[in-house]
């Protein structure tokens, strides 16, 4: 019997805060950093929990808002490096960075 609370007490408190930090894991999202349009393109700009990494998610700016039909480009390190490849790709501005 004494076996049995000693499990309850030292086991079960241990067990919860490790399934606790493996939860907290898992729950890393997206998020989205801005949007803006430019040529016939529209684009999202979405960040990494961490804002370590980018991503864009483009589509053509006659598809409707709630279109599923999109393209997702890079893994930027940062957003400014994300939104010149959006100017330079789909939004074909002449920009200098264009060049690099």
């Amino acid at each position: 019997m004494k076996l049995i609370q000693i499990l309850k007490v030292a086991v079960i408190p241990v067990l919860t805060v490790l399934s606790l930090l493996s939860a907290s894991n898992k729950a890393l999202a997206d998020y989205l950093t801005s949007q803006g349009s430019g040529g016939d393109y529209r684009y999202e700009l979405w960040s990494s929990d961490d804002n370590s990494d980018y991503y864009l998610k483009v589509w053509s700016s006659e598809a409707s808002q709630n279109s599923d039909s999109y393209t997702t480009d890079g893994n930027f390190n940062s957003s400014r490096e994300a939104l010149i490849y959006f100017d330079c790709n789909y939004a074909e501005r002449n920009l200098a960075e264009c060049s690099q």
